[in-house]
């Protein structure tokens, strides 16, 4: 297999990056993309934490993730081999976390935080997307998410919101926006201007690669 296309998604918590992966995906085959999520390798530290030393402890950090790993597989996939990588569950004590079996495709999208400030990762995108939404946008969606999908308390959720998510996203994200090739602004409440978004995008692939 020739060396795939590297599509690169990068957003701040609260953008969307989860939504537009969905869409896009459903353009394409399994046979024509892979995905490797950068949320799948942060070192396993939560399961020792009681409730409280989650809140203050700082997952924003580009320190949290094993990118060693994470640059690791990406190179595995791009030689054409299948990667095999447990599931991170986001610090749910009751969650089975999967074994993810992630094969080589044509495309290969690798999305997080922090995959513009890995230079080693940063440097093998073919296209870099960066998707942004207005901060009160963003904060309403992480705090619809942490309250009801992960049980934080309010408070919990803003403490990190404060101090962990906005000084990390304006570190280690915002200065390489405008290196990307597509900034998307992600305020909508609209499906259909975020399927829209990916059906444009899908359509430039697909004459360009296929």
């Amino acid at each position: 297999m020739n060396k795939p296309y590297i599509l690169g998604i990068a957003g701040g918590s609260g953008s969307g990056k989860t939504f537009f992966l969905k869409c896009f995906l459903e353009h394409f085959s399994t046979d024509e993309v892979c995905l490797v999520s950068q949320d799948d390798y942060y070192f396993p530290v939560a399961h020792n934490m009681t409730k409280e030393e989650n809140i203050l402890y700082n997952f924003d950090l580009p320190s949290t993730i094993d990118h060693d790993h994470f640059e690791a597989d990406i190179e595995s996939l791009m030689n054409g081999q299948t990667i095999l990588k447990k599931e991170y569950t986001f610090n749910n004590a009751v969650a089975v976390p999967k074994m993810l079996e992630i094969k080589p495709a044509p495309i290969l999208i690798v999305e997080g935080l922090f995959i513009l400030h890995f230079k080693k990762i940063s440097e093998t995108l073919d296209l870099k997307i960066f998707i942004e939404a207005d901060n009160d946008i963003a904060l309403q969606r992480r705090l619809k998410r942490d309250l009801i999908e992960r049980g934080y308390s309010h408070d919990g959720v803003m403490y990190k919101w404060i101090n962990h998510v906005v000084p990390a996203y304006k570190e280690f994200l915002l200065p390489y926006r405008d290196e990307c090739d597509k900034v998307i602004v992600n305020n909508s409440h609209k499906a259909e201007d975020i399927i829209c978004v990916t059906e444009e995008i899908s359509k430039d692939l697909r004459e360009k690669l296929f």
